[in-house]
């Protein structure tokens, strides 16, 4: 993995996006979903940041937030010193060179008419690039993702398996010349054999084009194995970020604990006989106060449920934070302060 350097090509402050909920004769507002609430976190050049949490958890939203797929209410996101989507700054144009995005359905994600070759190539066409320019990228990039052009340039999306699907939506996202891929649930949906190979091929895309990405993921394995840092999400909050080595070997906010302590293991003397985590998360149109977690939480007291604990700096040299009350000196919990055994 690339150390990540202290040049931030991407920061995120105060991300908020609210979805009205709409009924009866003339659609009036009924509640609001809190998908995405004050979300901020930067990511460095040359690095993988890891996002995982439950479904519902915002991590999707947060993605289209980003690429400006979706609105946001507040927030800014600021790709290499510049702010994306606002007056004066990047237009939505510059933007999606900078940052483009995988997806998780390959199929959906691509246009049937369009063959494997005009896929790849209509975006450097439509940002002023000669047809024939064009068409050598698509031959290059696909090449570089596994894909013998000669074999491929004239398939549609319907002749090609799953895993060659994916390829094709990495070499289109790949067409601008990004800094940034943004990739949501890339092999979910591929088999495991191929699921490793799609992987390695982003391994080595990062290294040899020199990119830097935000993977998000269900399968804590995988964003183990590919990942710089890792971010926890529960309902629409950022709960704990942190490395990957630390948040796996020392995972602070009891969220992320049970998560972590969900993973199958093969060892018969650390099988789990307790659920970590019991019930399914509150409803997003009506979050409860406080933090978010408490409803769920081992170590809840009357603190939780009235106040919103910030996200906290652990003390060095580790790099985590975290958003618990246990971690925050004085505030008022009987373990605050204390690492938790």
């Amino acid at each position: 993995m690339n150390a990540l350097k202290e040049s931030k090509v991407l920061q995120v402050v105060g991300l908020r996006k609210h979805f009205p909920v709409r009924s009866g004769l003339f659609g009036r507002r009924q509640a609001t979903v809190h998908a995405v609430d004050d979300v901020s976190f930067d990511v460095g050049k040359g690095e993988t940041l890891g996002i995982f949490g439950e479904s519902g958890c915002g991590k999707s939203t947060t993605a289209r937030l980003l690429m400006r797929l979706i609105e946001p209410d507040a927030g800014t996101v600021t790709l290499g010193g510049k702010r994306f989507g606002t007056p004066g700054g990047l237009s939505l144009r510059e933007g999606r060179r900078l940052m483009q995005m995988v997806f998780q359905d390959a199929f959906a994600s691509l246009n049937p008419r369009l063959t494997v070759e005009d896929t790849i190539a209509f975006g450097p066409r439509v940002h002023g690039e000669h047809t024939t320019e064009s068409r050598t990228v698509a031959k290059d990039l696909l090449s570089k993702v596994g894909l013998e052009p000669r074999w491929f340039i004239r398939r549609y999306p319907h002749e090609l398996s799953g895993g060659q699907r994916q390829r094709v939506n990495i070499a289109r996202a790949l067409a601008l010349n990004p800094q940034i891929l943004i990739l949501d649930e890339p092999v979910a949906a591929l088999d495991k054999s191929i699921e490793a190979q799609v992987l390695n091929l982003l391994n080595d895309l990062k290294a040899d084009l020199h990119l830097t990405y935000i993977f998000i993921s269900h399968d804590l394995n995988i964003v183990r194995y590919i990942s710089d840092r890792v971010m926890v999400m529960y309902l629409g909050k950022l709960v704990e970020i942190g490395r990957v080595e630390e948040i796996y070997r020392n995972p602070r906010h009891p969220y992320t604990r049970a998560l972590l302590s969900a993973i199958p293991s093969f060892d018969p003397d650390h099988r789990t006989t307790k659920a970590p985590l019991s019930g399914d998360p509150p409803n997003p149109i009506n979050p409860p106060a406080g933090c978010r977690f408490h409803t769920r939480c081992a170590f809840t007291e009357g603190l939780c449920a009235q106040e919103e604990p910030e996200l906290t700096a652990m003390t060095s040299p580790t790099e985590q934070r975290v958003a618990c009350h246990m971690f925050i000196p004085d505030s008022g919990h009987h373990q605050a302060g204390k690492f938790l055994t």
